[in-house]
């Protein structure tokens, strides 16, 4: 087994980008990202495959080994080379969650998911007037209206990430979803340069503002929220087609919504199938236990939160 710590972001970036539908969460960026959050981080060639590794703090200086959206196939060597390390860690589990693979033959659990294992893609191949016939009737209905009602698309920056938090954070309340802290913001508009903050504004009022992340060939809505006031100008479905029609100029392949499922987000996902696309599954989030007592302690917390 050959193990080597990447130093370079610019090896990764090409190593990584050889492999088709190779995600943010395992770029570069997102590891630094991750350690400006205070987290230590892994970027490791194992027997030719790349992995960012994730080490997840827990109450009483306990942790877990994180892999979100694994690109890599993952085999037993690679497997145990990943207990090597949880074991020289204390770790008391393993999360991975593979693009394509499921790895419940290598000894891992299948648990509740962590990212959305199910999104909702654009082929930004097609010509805009293709998308925009197979959006929902009622979509392209609501795009032309907020249009003809005067608003307007704004590209902001790190300055905009106060109106941007107080949308988000009136928005997920609102849905009971949970929000991270304005910090975190910052610091991932900070570490990843391709994340952008778009406006919807009427009048110079900002109705509405979504987070993009930029990678690969890829567009990802990560994060959005809107004002209560004004919904009958319908800005946040003018907000979406402007900023899909940036990442189709701009030369990404696809736009991803970032996650629908109808039982757990029924009016979000209502709002993006409207824009018509294609679904893609994920096979979902895995544990591998290296420490049976502190993880039943884990999940029996987990289950009372």
């Amino acid at each position: 087994m050959i193990l080597k710590e990447i130093k370079s972001k610019e090896f990764w970036a090409e190593k990584l980008s050889s492999h088709k539908g190779a995600c943010f969460l395992q770029s570069w960026h997102w590891g630094e990202f991750q350690r400006s959050l205070g987290r230590k981080v892994w970027s490791l060639e194992i027997g030719g495959e790349i992995f960012l590794v994730i080490k997840m703090n827990l109450p009483l200086n306990k942790n877990y080994l994180y892999l979100p959206r694994i690109v890599s196939k993952l085999d037993k060597e690679k497997s145990d080379f990943l207990k090597k390390l949880a074991k020289q860690e204390k770790s008391i589990f393993i999360r991975i969650e593979p693009v394509k693979q499921n790895v419940v033959a290598l000894g891992f659990k299948k648990v509740v998911s962590v990212q959305p294992q199910q999104t909702l893609m654009l082929d930004l191949h097609k010509d805009e007037d293709d998308l925009l016939l197979e959006m929902h009737q009622k979509t392209r209905y609501n795009i032309r209206l907020a249009r003809k009602k005067g608003v307007k698309l704004v590209e902001g920056d790190i300055t905009d990430l106060d109106v941007f938090y107080n949308l988000i954070s009136d928005t997920y309340n609102r849905k009971n979803i949970t929000v991270y802290n304005k910090e975190y913001y910052k610091k991932l508009m900070t570490n990843f340069s391709k994340a952008k903050i778009f406006l919807a504004k009427f009048q110079d009022k900002v109705l509405c503002a979504n987070l993009i992340l930029f990678y690969n060939d890829t567009a990802t809505y990560l994060h959005g929220g809107s004002s209560q006031e004004n919904k009958n100008l319908m800005a946040p479905h003018l907000l979406q087609w402007e900023v899909i029609k940036i990442a189709k100029e701009q030369g990404y392949k696809y736009y991803d919504f970032w996650g629908v499922d109808e039982k757990k987000w029924p009016g979000v996902t209502r709002f993006k199938k409207g824009f018509g696309g294609f679904e893609v599954n994920y096979p979902g989030t895995f544990d591998l236990i290296t420490n049976d007592p502190w993880y039943c302690l884990y999940k029996m917390v987990k289950k009372f939160k």
